[in-house]
């Protein structure tokens, strides 16, 4: 499950990612935080975060604001969510990135849970690794949103 803080992070992606297909002008926070229907205040430290790790920059001046400086189909959505909620494994003895050994777990070849929830794991690792920006942004020719967006309840 995604958090709220990360469906205001895709949000206001989406909406950067807009910008840059029509005007590519900076949007100032308050506009994203409009257009996104999210918080501000939180909007304001999610978009550090996604500026800190290089996926948007900000302009500074009367018509400052953030744009996306990547192509929305060079925007992973599993680096998003590392970034904004951490650790995607359902345990940690599954991480890739933050792998810790479970402090209750003897031997980890022999734990029927690790077995159990890696391949769970791997199938949503495989299709959440292939999604980009591009996915929840792009409408295909019949004109609706593609079903990502749909899923993710965005």
């Amino acid at each position: 499950m995604i958090t709220q803080k990360m469906k205001y992070a895709l949000k206001a992606l989406m909406e950067l990612a807009a910008e840059r297909a029509g005007e590519g002008k900076p949007l100032r926070i308050e506009e994203i935080a409009t257009r996104a229907d999210t918080p501000k205040r939180f909007l304001e430290h999610i978009l550090l975060e996604i500026r800190n790790a290089g996926f948007i920059a900000s302009v500074r001046g009367r018509h400052g604001g953030y744009i996306l400086i990547k192509n929305p189909g060079e925007v992973p959505l599993s680096e998003i969510m590392r970034l904004i909620d951490g650790p995607i494994a359902p345990l940690p003895c599954l991480s890739r990135r933050s792998y810790q050994k479970c402090d209750d777990c003897p031997d980890e070849e022999a734990c029927r849970l690790r077995k159990v929830f890696a391949q769970v794991f791997w199938s949503y690792l495989l299709l959440i690794e292939s999604l980009t920006l591009a996915d929840l942004v792009e409408r295909p020719e019949s004109g609706k949103p593609r079903v990502v967006a749909e899923q993710l309840g965005i």
